[in-house]
């Protein structure tokens, strides 16, 4: 940044994903969500920096691509589209102002799927309705479109070349709840012949509608990572966040999370949800460290279920004094204790 500061935007964060799997990254803005997406495809800007590894196998591949080292060649020409598909946040920003969507169809189907002149024109009917983008509008321009209109340009364009892994990075923007239930069940379609989908978004029910498994992400950090019937149902999320951010869902209890997230230049010391938190304590000056599928020192237990059943936790405290927070708790779930498969890495 401005004057050599340096700020975090991602920090520390690890998860794997399998082929045939969907993972439901979930957060505030702000949280590093997409960040992490760009970083995944090279997408970042000049002045961002990356260390770590992120782990691209899948079918015909003999080693796994370490996505982060790859040079911008490698990207473009074997990655992007081919190996990893990508639904844009930004879906205007990402499609040729000067072009007919009818044109950046058929270039990306005649590009990623080798069809001829003769099949070119079905095949790029075919390729919009995937995305339920009508035909009548494939020969207008970008700016003739629609919020939703050119979010099922990008979604279409991304599910041409069935990439064994496909990142959506708020596919539902703009979508009424038709289109989003429809959008996301032929994204989920995308993992049953074995391909994994990351899926960012804001949108809890549509996540609960596709996901296997949930990372919640809050200050660039992964806060819990667990399998999505755990999180959803019984016995819920552990970490306070999570489980805020179901709270506030109306058909919840409609209570907002107090207070605002940080700004990422500006973290407090130690866990940067505990300003927020009711259950923050002296020992939430230290940053905890993502064990048993959540990052908290303080993680709402089976106990604090039974124990508070039919009562606001809230104003009950925690084994440890401290308040605690209202909504169903357990442990978590997942393929391992943690939730995870892998610690690092991706499959797909």
């Amino acid at each position: 940044m401005s004057g050599g500061r340096e700020i975090a935007a991602v920090s520390d964060v690890s998860f794997d994903l399998a082929p045939g799997e969907c993972l439901a990254l979930v957060g505030e803005s702000g949280c590093g969500k997409s960040v992490l997406a760009s970083a995944l495809l090279g997408l970042l800007p000049r002045n961002a920096y990356v260390s770590g590894r992120a782990l691209l196998s899948g079918p015909g591949a003999r080693d796994a691509l370490d996505l982060l080292a790859a040079d911008e060649a490698t990207l473009a020409r074997t990655v992007r589209g081919r190996r990893v598909g990508l639904v844009p946040q930004s879906p205007a920003a990402h499609l040729t102002p000067v072009r007919t969507v009818r044109s950046q169809l058929a270039e990306t189907v005649r590009e990623l799927t080798g069809r001829k002149r003769g099949e070119l024109a079905e095949a790029t009917l075919a390729a919009a309705g995937r995305a339920a983008f009508p035909a009548d509008h494939l020969d207008r321009y970008p700016h003739q479109l629609s919020g939703g209109l050119a979010q099922r340009a990008a979604t279409a364009l991304a599910l041409v070349g069935d990439a064994p892994l496909l990142l959506a990075d708020e596919p539902t923007t703009g979508l009424d709840r038709d289109l989003v239930e429809r959008t996301v069940d032929e994204l989920r379609a995308h993992t049953e012949d074995g391909c994994g989908l990351l899926i960012i978004t804001h949108d809890l029910a549509a996540a609960e509608r596709i996901a296997d498994r949930v990372a919640v992400m809050y200050a660039g950090r992964v806060a819990e990572l667990t399998a999505a019937a755990d999180f959803f149902g019984s016995p819920g999320p552990r970490h306070p966040y999570a489980r805020g951010l179901l709270d506030a869902l109306p058909e919840r209890a409609f209570a907002p999370i107090p207070g605002m997230p940080p700004e990422l230049g500006d973290l407090p010391e130690g866990c940067a949800f505990a300003p927020r938190c009711a259950r923050a304590s002296d020992a939430c000056a230290t940053v905890p460290a993502l064990t048993g599928g959540v990052a908290c020192h303080h993680p709402v237990t089976a106990t604090d279920t039974a124990q508070e059943s039919g009562h606001d936790i809230a104003t009950a405290p925690d084994t440890d004094g401290t308040p605690g927070a209202a909504g169903p708790y357990g442990t978590a779930g997942g393929d391992d204790a943690d939730g995870t498969r892998q610690p690092e890495g991706s499959r797909a």
